[in-house]
């Protein structure tokens, strides 16, 4: 794996060169004017009795996921890895893509589309990161007050998607 993207390095290689020089811009400088908006990956992990794995950062009030932004360049899958890796120490294999939620501009946030991805079951993660002061496993009603509406809503959704087996659509947290 790449830093770049959680695919195959020769295979994501070969297809950029495939790609071919950029296109140039129709109207010169357009490209610096669009909107930059941001990225996140993050994954649902369960125990085997079905609860949702949540960090508890330091940082912030709030419980959250595992995951995080996008660097520069890096795809949403590849930031979950990278992030549970330092979170937790753990080197998952993410399964598929089970919501992809658009959330608006929040104060110096720009608006962001969050991936989330099925992280599979792990019984005994435990924090190794110091921007967290550890982990809690619980279900999405012990956590509706520790965690963001827009959060449970959205994991809500993930846990929807895992059942059924197909990828939901939402803006922030609500399915459209």
């Amino acid at each position: 794996m790449s830093a770049l993207h959680a695919g195959d390095p020769a295979s994501f290689a070969a297809d950029v060169l495939d790609e071919g020089p950029a296109e140039l811009e129709y109207v010169p400088g357009v490209a610096s004017r669009r909107p930059t908006k941001t990225c996140a990956g993050g994954a649902l992990i369960r125990d085997s009795t079905g609860r949702v794995l949540f960090v508890v950062p330091t940082y912030k009030a709030v419980l959250d996921i595992p995951g995080g932004m996008t660097e520069e360049d890096e795809s949403p899958k590849a930031a979950a890895l990278r992030e549970i890796r330092e979170e937790l120490g753990l080197s998952l294999t993410l399964g598929p893509l089970l919501v992809v939620d658009w959330t608006p501009r929040n104060g110096v946030w720009r608006d962001c589309h969050q991936f989330v991805f099925d992280g599979g079951v792990v019984d005994d993660a435990v924090a190794c990161d110091p921007e967290l002061e550890g982990v809690s496993y619980l279900t999405l009603d012990e956590a509706r007050h520790r965690i963001y509406p827009s959060l449970h809503r959205r994991l809500t959704l993930a846990l929807a998607a895992l059942e059924s087996g197909s990828t939901r659509y939402a803006e922030f947290g609500r399915e459209v």
